[in-house]
């Protein structure tokens, strides 16, 4: 009798122990699937979009809308101004947002960065730095930053990959640019490491599509082809007179596609701080130059400038971290140039 008590002792701590483990094996692993799983967002939470007018912006919010986001708020430059930093902390304070996506920036091509460095420089720091202070005071637990692929350096190696970040010198042509938006990234690194909130940084590719920016002196390099080759082709299939060689290899990406990467950062809490947003497929700019002119119907010649800078030789985005994730890019160049000339 004694001896099948022990032995019923010893199989119930057995089962016990079993029992812990496996108890403890679940609270493991429900606490890693925790971490890195989907944060399923309440519809109504409200959502502010800093920048909603913009390309980028006004694609995030049809997006969400279309998700069924009930509580989406934007203000326009001409109610408030994010370079003033008592504004912003009032709106903070008034709206109460969960939730922050900051597509709002001061924007332009080699020509608007040249001309204009300061500008590039001190004002998108004002933006940026009273958004992102203002909702760390504010107790914001969540923010998106969105910047751009020229944070860089300009040779580092192909593709570009997150860690890249600060290794050599940038590309001297939007350098002011880059420098306001990586201080904007490590602001929002240094927020997520010292107080534990959910900042996180998203570096496009370069964008394009509804409502870009197709002023010639200011505009990124697709839509100016665009709105040259349309000119062209209205008077009469004149040539088209592009900056550089042509042989530049550039990424581009559909900014509806953009969009629906804010969304998955918005609707997941990724386990890193920055991460590139982009297809993973790069052409030169003479090849982008015959979709255009091919999407468009121009019938006239391509004549090269090659006076003017090309650039960076090359710049394509290592886009696996997300796509490890789950998202990847769903509208190829022909179809999402189509839609923007449509």
């Amino acid at each position: 009798t004694h001896t099948n008590n022990r032995a019923h002792k010893t199989q119930r701590t057995k089962n016990k122990e079993h029992t812990h483990k496996q108890q403890s094996t679940q609270d493991t692993e429900n606490k890693e699937q925790s971490k890195n799983s989907t944060k399923i967002m309440n519809k109504k939470e409200k959502i502010y979009i800093a920048g909603h007018k913009g390309m980028v912006g006004s694609a995030v919010w049809r997006v969400l809308e279309k998700r069924g986001y009930t509580n989406l708020v934007g203000v326009s430059s001409k109610k408030m101004n994010l370079r003033n930093q008592q504004a912003v902390l009032d709106f903070y304070k008034e709206e109460k947002p969960s939730v922050v996506i900051d597509a709002a920036a001061k924007v332009g091509g080699i020509l608007a960065n040249k001309d204009y460095p300061y500008n590039f420089l001190m004002q998108n720091m004002q933006i940026q730095n009273n958004l992102i202070d203002g909702a760390l005071n504010s107790g914001i637990e969540k923010f998106i930053f969105l910047g751009s692929s020229c944070i860089y350096p300009k040779f580092a190696p192909q593709p570009l990959k997150e860690e890249y970040l600060l290794t050599d010198s940038l590309e001297s042509t939007n350098e002011w640019y880059a420098i306001a938006k990586i201080s904007g990234v490590k602001a929002c690194q240094a927020i997520r490491n010292q107080y534990e909130k959910d900042f996180v940084s998203l570096m496009p590719t370069n964008l394009y599509g509804y409502f870009d920016n197709f002023d010639l002196q200011s505009s990124h390099v697709l839509p100016a082809m665009l709105r040259k080759f349309h000119e062209a082709k209205i008077n009469g299939n004149t040539p088209v007179k592009l900056w550089g060689s042509g042989t530049p290899m550039r990424e581009f990406l559909f900014v509806d596609d953009m969009a629906e990467a804010v969304v998955f950062a918005l609707e997941n809490k990724l386990p890193e701080y920055l991460y590139n947003i982009g297809s993973g497929k790069d052409i030169s700019i003479k090849q982008l130059a015959e979709t255009i002119q091919n999407v468009v119907g121009h019938k006239g010649d391509i004549i090269w400038d090659n006076s003017k800078p090309d650039g960076t030789p090359r710049k394509l985005l290592d886009v696996s971290k997300m796509k490890a994730l789950g998202w990847h890019y769903s509208t190829n160049l022909k179809e999402g140039v189509e839609k923007t000339y449509q």
